[in-house]
């Protein structure tokens, strides 16, 4: 039988695993998303979406499917459901592996000023009117409403569900990857005088930084909060290997 994989995903790390292993006869994967983009990628492999009900929903889950390994390709600032996902995996005995994005780095030439967490972030903005740049998701915009000072312009793949946001605030839906030159167009086009943005890491977001960073703008960092993690992978290959190790043989 092959191994029985559950991905915990919504990254781009979960969709290139996906895609990597789909048609593996050694791998029956199933990958889930937590519902927070009502239209997603297509994916190779099959799919569920929506939450487990905690640590207890996730254990019976991984009983009900006879799941043998998890792999936790979770957004970096997803931390609880890294940490349902260490805690069910620990008292059901399955293998978890982390595919864990390493954070950006700060340039001698970025000015950044890291904060803990969004209202933090809207708090460093200041009380002084500025036109700012926010590429953070949807869930925490309307945080920004504590500040209604200041122009946002929030770069998201859906509108946000809450009903109390900036005032002063248009949207602009667009998915990733971005383009160093079209984020400097963007920010200079749009007068931006500071961008908001989560430490994601990897690739598909990070020309906003290199174009903050080339206009000479601050960048009001949010850190990463802790995350649990399993077997700490770095990348994809790693995760494949990892999952080829644990499979039968002769499958």
């Amino acid at each position: 039988m092959p191994l029985r994989v559950l991905i915990l995903g919504g990254t781009t790390e979960a969709s290139a695993l996906a895609r990597q292993i789909a048609g593996d006869a050694r791998l029956a994967p199933v990958l889930s998303l937590a519902g927070r983009t009502t239209n997603p990628q297509p994916q190779p492999i099959p799919t569920r979406t929506g939450g487990f009900g905690g640590i207890e929903g996730l254990v019976r889950f991984l009983g009900d499917d006879k799941v043998d390994a998890v792999v936790d390709a979770t957004h970096p600032y997803a931390d609880q459901m890294s940490a349902h996902a260490v805690a069910a995996c620990r008292e059901t005995g399955v293998p978890l592996a982390s595919l864990v994005r390493p954070e950006w780095q700060r340039h001698a030439d970025d000015r950044w000023h890291v904060v803990a967490d969004a209202e933090a972030a809207a708090r460093a903005l200041g009380a002084e009117p500025r036109r700012v740049f926010l590429s953070l998701g949807r869930q925490e915009v309307h945080v920004f409403a504590s500040a209604p000072q200041h122009h946002y312009l929030a770069r998201l793949i859906e509108r946000p569900e809450q009903t109390k946001l900036p005032p002063d605030l248009r949207l602009l839906q667009a998915r990733g990857p971005f383009d160093r030159a079209d984020e400097e167009r963007l920010l200079r086009a749009e007068r931006i005088d500071v961008v908001v943005s989560k430490n994601a890491g990897g690739t598909a977001t990070y020309a906003k930084i290199e174009a903050a960073r080339a206009l000479g703008l601050p960048v009001v960092m949010i850190a990463r909060p802790h995350k649990p993690a399993g077997v700490a992978m770095a990348d994809v290959d790693a995760c494949v290997a990892w999952l080829h190790g644990l499979a039968p043989r002769g499958v």
